[in-house]
């Protein structure tokens, strides 16, 4: 499944905010710490809209066991093209789940019309948008840009990054994002068969909504509860 190998991100919204300012998205959005999931006064510290919500967790085996069993009763996704809900990338590069976790938030909803013209990120978009999942992700797979933007901040933040890209990890990146099509809230996961659609969100909510933070805290809870394990990062306008 995976045919290369990437040092891990890690979750550090300065180290995430860098890269998608690298592959050309504009400075007047950035990453932010979800430093609570229920103190009101936590949550409005935070700019709004919130565009993508990128969760990190440990995986166990019972989280493993888990998604296999519900993937094993949903379809392959082969949509492409402008008619699909959601941009949604199968990863085939291994440790880069939070490449695409960032990719996913950047690519979808109103966050797209962030992406300036002729940068790295575009020129994925219009490639890859067209084709279906395999072949949408060789397009990253073979983009040196991408490749070298992520080399050159994937060695930075608070702790010292694996020195083998091949090393195990036991932490997995997903993405939260609102449809631009359909207003549904979708769970995109490149290691999962397809986009997982979790209920619709009214006009005047994005996904920091609750609905999404109670799927979050359900994640949460089935992994043993108030875990300090888990970090949450927001999409989010810069403070100008």
């Amino acid at each position: 499944m995976y045919r290369k190998h990437f040092i891990p991100l890690e979750s550090n919204p300065d180290v995430f905010t860098e890269l998608i300012h690298s592959l050309g998205v504009s400075e007047s959005l950035c990453f932010e710490d979800v430093l609570s999931l229920d103190d009101p006064e936590l949550l409005a510290f935070l700019p709004r809209p919130a565009y993508g919500l990128v969760l990190v967790f440990p995986t166990t085996e019972s989280y493993e066991k888990r998604t296999e069993e519900e993937d094993a009763k949903l379809e392959e996704y082969v949509s492409s093209g402008a008619d699909e809900d959601v941009v949604f990338f199968k990863q085939t590069i291994y440790n880069a789940c939070g490449l695409y976790a960032l990719l996913h938030a950047t690519c979808n909803g109103p966050a797209r019309d962030f992406v300036e013209k002729e940068s790295t990120l575009a020129g994925l978009i219009e490639t890859g948008l067209s084709l279906e999942p395999e072949e949408r992700a060789l397009v990253l797979e073979k983009s040196e840009k991408l490749e070298s933007a992520y080399a050159s901040v994937a060695a930075k933040g608070d702790t010292a990054a694996p020195e083998d890209p091949e090393d195990e990890v036991d932490f997995h990146y997903i993405c939260f994002v609102k449809s631009h099509k359909n207003g549904q809230l979708y769970l995109l996961d490149g290691d999962r068969k397809r986009p997982i659609s979790l209920g619709p969100l009214e006009k005047d909510e994005d996904v920091l909504s609750k609905k999404c933070l109670d799927v979050i805290r359900t994640m949460m809870d089935s992994g043993g509860g108030e875990n300090i394990n888990f970090s949450l990062m927001a999409l989010v306008p810069a403070d100008s």
